[in-house]
């Protein structure tokens, strides 16, 4: 059964020095096919799935490859070219493209004189883009949380629009994040939208799982828990069925298990959204002394973008992201 797509998720928080769970080593480099054993047929994305099928390579052999050879490219990107949701268009994704023409035993250039004008960025492509990530894609290897989106037969993320996103998280003069509070505008995609699933995780050594209350505008549905894993799914309501291009708002809160100092905030996004902004509250006697923004393509594990915050008089920190495509957002600090 295929994995139902997120409509929300968040991370909690990230305490003492632990800042990613290990992945696996890396795989063994993968042989290169004789060359000239396909032919280039159809359009770019047509072209480079036929050429791996016929490789016989998974995307993991292939991104081990070519990270060998100096190119990083993560698994979801490639998997993002082969079915056409995105095209290379850096330098380094570029080059990607000439190493991959060799691996896959294509013709010279077989890949890269496929590829069309770049696509267009800023308000105007965000507008159009109507791409929604699946649950690998925004949560990779977290098989729990796929067994509860079968299991409480999760709605489309495309569904629901989001217009505007907007998480206060407030850490505690103990330097532990204690509250997370939520509100979202969204709009119906299509008729009898009554119900949006979101996620929650805190980090492995807090004591419990994340607790969501004081909703508004809507109630608390069907709730998971997994303390295991500090995961927790649960199901919203909406204050009425919505019709094609009705709207409406919600918010609710997230109370957050005891456990060490907090070191981080970030969400995933599993479709686009107009607007996100996030703020980080700190008690004024527990203020970091760096603070910096972080973003992420979906799936990947390294930053492609980092910014220093400013914090304020006020002892916050925030994050503006218009137009925030699909993918991880955060920010991330440090004590003297």
């Amino acid at each position: 059964m295929a994995a139902q797509q997120p409509q929300d998720a968040a991370r909690l928080r990230l305490v003492g020095s632990h800042t990613e769970r290990p992945g696996p080593g890396p795989a063994p480099a993968a042989p290169a096919p004789p060359p000239g054993r396909l032919a280039p047929v159809g359009g770019f994305a047509d072209t480079l799935h036929l050429a791996i099928e016929a490789s016989g390579l998974s995307l993991d052999r292939i991104r081990a490859a070519l990270a060998g050879r100096g190119v990083r490219v993560s698994v979801t990107t490639l998997s993002y070219w082969r079915r056409g949701r995105s095209q290379p268009e850096r330098a380094s994704s570029l080059r990607a493209v000439h190493l991959l023409e060799e691996l896959l035993g294509l013709p010279h250039s077989a890949l890269s004189s496929l590829l069309g004008p770049p696509r267009p960025r800023g308000r105007g492509a965000a507008a159009a883009n109507t791409c929604h990530l699946g649950l690998e894609d925004v949560w990779p290897g977290e098989q729990e949380i796929a067994n509860i989106f079968a299991e409480l037969n999760a709605p489309p993320a495309g569904e629901l629009e989001r217009l505007s996103i907007h998480d206060s998280y407030y850490v505690d003069a103990e330097r532990r994040a204690n509250l997370l509070r939520m509100r979202q505008v969204v709009r119906a995609t299509v008729g009898g939208v009554g119900r949006c699933l979101v996620v929650h995780m805190a980090d492995e050594e807090a004591a419990g799982c994340p607790e969501i209350t004081s909703v508004r505008h809507g109630r608390l549905g069907r709730v998971r828990r997994r303390p295991e894993a500090g995961l927790t799914v649960a199901e919203l309501m909406l204050d009425r069925p919505l019709g094609l291009g009705d709207s409406t708002v919600f918010e609710y809160e997230v109370e957050i298990p005891p456990g060490g100092p907090t070191l981080e905030y970030s969400r995933r996004f599993a479709t686009p959204v107009r607007e996100y902004v996030l703020q980080v509250h700190f008690d004024p006697a527990a203020v970091p002394a760096h603070c910096e923004r972080y973003d992420r393509e979906p799936g990947a594990d390294v930053d492609h973008r980092r910014e220093q915050l400013w914090i304020g008089a006020s002892a916050s920190a925030h994050v503006l992201a218009p137009d925030q495509q699909p993918g991880h957002i955060g920010i991330r600090w440090e004590w003297a």
